[in-house]
């Protein structure tokens, strides 16, 4: 029987060296392991450096040939749902974000996608990219959101903590009472098909 805790995994969607993301990823999965009905682990790209993909085919289709897609994959299958940290370059996600969405498969479908955002209007724009790519994986990217806007970035990049700033802690409680209903909802339906096709 699964844990009534519903497992998130934080995934830190930039590689940069002196990236900003690590800072809002360790907020929101302090955020998520305070409460009584989830846990969060941080998922860090820079662990899984994934060629570009140019596999012969999805890995919906085959197996992949880069193993560190497998052990993408294969870590992606421990989560219930996902908070990814979006960066926004040129209007879009961070392009090691959306690669690593190319190698997702099966392991993230109808499970929770929710963003973090940062950079130009708040990674607005990278957020929607990456809801209508959520979309298109069989996730189900949530309506609340964080977003980080530049006054506060750069606060934050000058010492100010995050934990105090109440506005982003407002966006990050709505954020995560929608995933964890959505996260435990779409759990019980796979739990309740796979009783089914089992039967």
């Amino acid at each position: 029987m699964p844990s009534s805790k519903v497992r998130l995994a934080v995934v830190i969607g930039s590689i940069r060296e002196k990236r900003f993301a690590e800072k809002p990823a360790r907020w929101i999965a302090d955020l998520i392991n305070q409460r009584d009905d989830a846990e969060a682990e941080i998922v860090d790209l820079r662990d899984y450096p994934m060629a570009l993909f140019a596999e012969d085919a999805s890995p919906l289709w085959a197996p992949s040939k880069d193993e560190h897609a497998r052990r993408w994959q294969e870590k992606l299958e421990e989560f219930d749902g996902y908070v990814f940290t979006a960066a926004e370059y040129n209007h879009a996600p961070t392009g090691v974000l959306k690669n690593a969405f190319d190698y997702a498969g099966a392991q993230v479908f109808r499970k929770p996608a929710g963003f973090v955002g940062y950079g130009g209007v708040g990674g607005a724009r990278a957020v929607e990219h990456l809801r209508q790519i959520a979309v298109e994986m069989q996730m189900a990217p949530v309506r609340a959101a964080v977003h980080i806007l530049r006054n506060d970035f750069v606060a934050i990049l000058q010492g100010q903590d995050i934990a105090d700033l109440a506005h982003l802690k407002e966006g990050a409680d709505a954020l995560l009472e929608d995933m964890v209903w959505w996260a435990r909802a779409l759990r019980a339906a796979r739990v309740a098909e796979a009783q089914v096709k089992a039967a």
